[in-house]
């Protein structure tokens, strides 16, 4: 952990443009990692480094006009919740989407109690919401595949057959005065211990699983059952409500029929991507500004422009190697190289970049640490009629 080092705005935003004058040449090259590729293929990796303070940051840049690249979120364990290095994730992802080219370490996890690996906030893997917003800055692709962010509030809530609602949480840690919706992203049973479990099944052929963002559809109570962990199968629901939710409880049986509410602000209905973070680094084209005591962190981001697209991982806490940086300092970076739009992921140990095939960076911590999630660009898998696009 190293703190801020006394220097002039002037003297870093010299060294930041410096670092971008090096930065531009190695993008077509790569020294210091796999070798990116071909320039018009639309996407590229370059180390750059700027040893005067230091500073070791690796960009992965994509191209916004290839059409044939996309990106998505992985879970820590592949199919559900749970801890994984990025390099186990992109050996778990799955072959029918495509080829992985690079990925960063996601969003802040829950570290304790166990279990662990529930994203801090909202997720949306290919379509399936698996994680609930809290509040905080989320990164989104639009219904185009543009990149979106803001904070994002939850609107999830279940009607009760009088009208009344529940808010509720989604595949998490359930408290003694909530309600938690886990589906099969969750693992084999809810992460629940006491209260009651309501097992859900589809209700009529109205719209079902995978649960996504933005729907409002019914279930019904298959089976309620007291004492938690109720198993949770591919086609079903658990619905758990802590022990002192006494009104929602005295409806909670067999054959009753609910509604379920996906809603968030804003809505996200039909976003497949979707990962938490925060916090916002760059918002039209200006940092933004921070005050107090600052300290130098290892970090990962993702910053667009109109063109490109920008995965960005800053090692620290190696004083021999790299300092790290703070938020200012990150994001005048990302101004720097062009982004009009940033956030910040997790970072500190977490900091990990993988790409093209291998881990790129020097985690702080000598070797990567698991985490919730990951953010994955891929070349999509050619459909029959593209067979003879060039990849």
């Amino acid at each position: 952990m190293v703190a801020v080092v006394g220097s002039s705005k002037d003297a870093l935003k010299c060294l930041l443009m410096l670092a971008l004058a090096s930065a531009m040449p190695a993008m077509a090259s790569g020294p210091g990692g796999p070798s990116p590729g071909r320039p018009d293929r639309g996407y590229g990796y370059v180390h750059d480094t700027v040893p005067a303070v230091p500073w070791s940051i690796h960009v992965f840049r994509v191209s916004r006009a290839r059409r044939d690249l996309a990106f998505t979120t992985t879970l820590g364990r592949g199919d559900r919740l749970g801890m994984g290095t990025v390099s186990e994730q992109m050996r778990r992802f799955p072959a029918e989407l495509g080829t992985p080219l690079a990925a960063v370490n996601g969003d802040f996890y829950v570290s304790e109690p166990e279990p662990l690996g529930d994203p801090r906030d909202l997720q949306i893997r290919d379509g399936e919401l698996v994680s609930a917003p809290t509040g905080h800055a989320v990164l989104w692709l639009d219904a185009s595949g543009a990149p979106r962010s803001t904070n994002v509030v939850s609107r999830f809530r279940v009607v009760w057959p009088d009208g009344t609602s529940t808010p509720f949480g989604l595949n998490e840690l359930r408290e003694p005065g909530a309600a938690v919706l886990y589906s099969a992203a969750v693992g084999a049973k809810a992460w629940s211990e006491d209260g009651t479990d309501l097992i859900l099944e589809r209700h009529g052929t109205n719209t079902w699983l995978p649960l996504r963002a933005g729907t409002e559809f019914t279930a019904r109570v298959r089976e309620a059952r007291t004492g938690g962990g109720a198993p949770v199968q591919p086609d079903t629901l658990v619905l758990s409500l802590g022990p002192r939710l006494g009104d929602a409880l005295k409806q909670a049986v067999p054959g009753a029929v609910l509604r379920l509410v996906t809603e968030t602000v804003p809505d996200l209905s039909g976003v497949t991507t979707a990962i938490g973070g925060g916090p916002t680094l760059v918002r039209n084209g200006r940092p933004m500004e921070w005050s107090g005591f600052l300290l130098r962190h290892p970090r990962t981001a993702i910053g667009w422009n109109d063109e490109q697209i920008f995965l960005v991982e800053v090692d620290g806490r190696q004083g021999d190697l790299s300092v790290g940086m703070t938020f200012p300092e990150l994001a005048e970076y990302l101004v720097k190289l062009g982004c009009r739009e940033a956030i910040n992921l997790d970072g500190g140990g977490s900091a990990t970049m993988w790409a093209l095939g291998q881990i790129v960076n020097s985690p702080s911590e000598g070797q990567e640490r698991a985490g919730a999630n990951s953010l994955v660009v891929y070349l999509r898998r050619p459909q029959p009629a593209e067979t003879d696009r060039t990849p």
